[in-house]
């Protein structure tokens, strides 16, 4: 007759309280992504009635080879003002160009 080792769930002691039972449900993967990349505001209600808003703007991710050359985001900042301050600025009222595509009809052959 074989042994079985198995312990509880009950008996197996993860660090959670036992208030925190999670049997049943179903964990979504990436369930905050979208609303993380697009930021997000968190709202602290303080016990004197105020509240408190804080902004997080989106997150934004370098990839490695670029990352390796900006160890901040101070870095970053800096280099995309430079490259702002070199494009010239668009004028107010300066519309864009306008390029007209036309069809040309194919030469009937007989």
């Amino acid at each position: 007759m074989k042994k079985t080792n198995k312990k509880s769930y009950k008996d197996y002691d993860d660090g959670m309280l036992p208030e925190y039972d999670f049997t049943g449900k179903k964990p979504i993967r990436g369930k905050y992504y979208k609303a993380r990349q697009r930021g997000y505001t968190v709202r602290i209600h303080n016990e004197d009635g105020t509240v408190t808003e804080k902004h997080f703007g989106p997150t934004i991710t370098l990839e490695p080879d670029i990352a390796m050359y900006f160890p901040d985001s101070e870095s970053v900042n800096k280099a995309l003002r430079t490259l702002i301050s070199i494009i010239p600025n668009k004028q107010v009222g300066e519309n864009k160009a306008k390029y007209k595509i036309s069809k040309k009809t194919k030469k009937k052959t007989k």
